[in-house]
């Protein structure tokens, strides 16, 4: 990566140059606008500029006057070299504070939008080491050696670089795991739901009246086909599951643990009711222009580019033509992007095809795995033992 310092009085043309290189993909970073934004927003800087050089320096609202500062320090050399002093402290504790946050807000960013994080996190990388240069330019101006404010890495493989060579590093796999799961758990309860802790108490090990089977053989079955689906995501022989059956028995527990060890391998995984996703495609539709459909926008991004989605709850929708159509397009652009999706539903399958168009019923039926829940209502059942 190839690092430019540019430098030079008031009105040279630095902040053209910039602007150009800006143009040309350049990462920017601009030690002077950092410290114009701490002027602004940080109250012990402008405390600690106020005991030293006077409240002359403030103007009528308490704020720093950048004019009246420079009045009172470029005339004075002693007087300048204490500005330096104290302002460096504050820009290399800012920057220090991006170089934190950076991966994580990247990380974020990208779950969010439904997309691989690792192109972005290669970006980021890029940023990281752009404002660790800065801080060794400023700290090196001071007088001071380069790494004089480094501590002890956290993680000795990569120093807290995130990166091994051209290698992402365990440290950095950790914390994007770490940002799906939070990403996840604003709408699904992960809690304590995985594959260990899924309990086949409650399912019956006696016949089920028109089925070959027990409830509990059957959801050992399940359980079995899930647990393999999402450890073996994207080898799997099955690329998409179909999880249909009566509500409190189990469906979503399941799709809980499908999203949790998915998203452990490293992943993008949205959940979402079938409601909450078809809504935002008719907000995207109708509604273009406004906040609600430039965010509308977004989230169907997130539906039709993320590696696994889990539609929670179909049927639940109202069906509109216009549902019918939004369900048709996300179902089929994702199996032409090869892209996994689990539905789950109260619907049976002879219920989907008299509720959908032939279109999405025949992909629904001949593309994903149909996966039957039935037995007796599990909550019913926990309630009645308590």
């Amino acid at each position: 990566m190839k690092r430019i310092g540019i430098t030079g009085p008031t009105g040279a043309g630095k902040t053209t140059a910039l602007q150009a290189l800006a143009e040309l993909d350049a990462h920017i970073i601009d030690a002077d606008a950092v410290y114009h934004a701490l002027l602004e927003s940080s109250a012990t800087l402008r405390a600690e500029l106020t005991a030293r050089f006077g409240p002359s320096i403030l103007d009528g609202e308490g704020r720093v006057n950048r004019k009246a500062l420079g009045g009172v320090v470029f005339g004075d050399p002693a007087a300048l070299a204490e500005l330096n002093a104290i302002t460096h402290r504050f820009i290399l504790a800012e920057i220090d504070r991006q170089l934190r946050r950076t991966i994580v807000d990247i990380i974020s960013a990208s779950l969010r939008e439904g997309t691989d994080p690792v192109p972005a996190i290669g970006v980021i990388k890029d940023k990281n080491l752009s404002l660790q240069a800065e801080r060794a330019n400023l700290l090196v101006r001071s007088g001071y050696s380069a790494d004089a404010l480094d501590d002890r890495p956290s993680c000795p493989k990569c120093r807290d670089s995130g990166w091994i060579g051209a290698t992402m590093c365990d440290c950095l796999k950790i914390l994007c795991t770490q940002e799906q799961i939070a990403e996840l758990s604003k709408l699904l309860d992960l809690g304590e739901q995985s594959f260990d802790t899924f309990s086949f108490d409650f399912y019956s090990d006696r016949p089920w009246p028109g089925e070959p089977i027990s409830p509990r053989e059957n959801m050992e079955f399940i359980h079995e086909v899930c647990l393999n689906y999402a450890r073996k995501f994207g080898r799997f022989y099955f690329k998409n599951l179909f999880l249909t059956g009566a509500p409190g028995l189990g469906k979503t527990f399941l799709s809980a643990c499908i999203a949790r060890t998915v998203s452990e391998n490293g992943f993008s995984v949205v959940y979402d009711t079938a409601v909450n996703v078809l809504s935002k495609f008719e907000e995207q539709k109708f509604s273009r222009d406004t906040e609600e459909g430039r965010e509308a926008r977004g989230e169907t991004r997130r539906y039709l580019n993320c590696d696994l989605l889990i539609l929670d709850d179909l049927g639940s929708e109202m069906t509109t033509p216009f549902v019918q159509s939004a369900l048709y397009t996300l179902v089929n652009a994702r199996l032409m992007a090869d892209r996994r999706t689990v539905i789950s539903s109260n619907l049976s399958m002879d219920e989907v095809r008299r509720r959908y168009s032939p279109q999405t019923a025949s992909r629904l039926e001949g593309e994903y795995r149909v996966l039957p829940f039935y037995g007796e209502d599990i909550r019913l059942l926990r309630k009645q033992r308590l």
